[in-house]
């Protein structure tokens, strides 16, 4: 049973989450040859200001290469 957790800036809708989980269990289920109830999936969102690259932290503008898409 696989247990996928997805870290990411915040600010995808609950909407891309379904397709994103739907598409990710069908993946792993099909090609790992599993049920689909046998795929958990938890999304990790977080606050750019939590999160700090080469000692900076984001979020300070200018950074939008690691956000989520406009």
């Amino acid at each position: 049973m696989p247990f996928v957790t997805i870290e990411w800036f915040e600010g995808r809708s609950g909407e891309q989450k379904r397709e994103i989980a739907e598409q990710l269990t069908r993946l792993l289920s099909e090609v790992g040859g599993m049920p689909p109830d046998q795929v958990w999936i938890r999304f990790v969102d977080s606050a750019k200001s939590d999160w700090a690259i080469g000692g900076t932290i984001q979020g300070g503008g200018g950074d939008a290469a690691l956000g989520p898409p406009d």
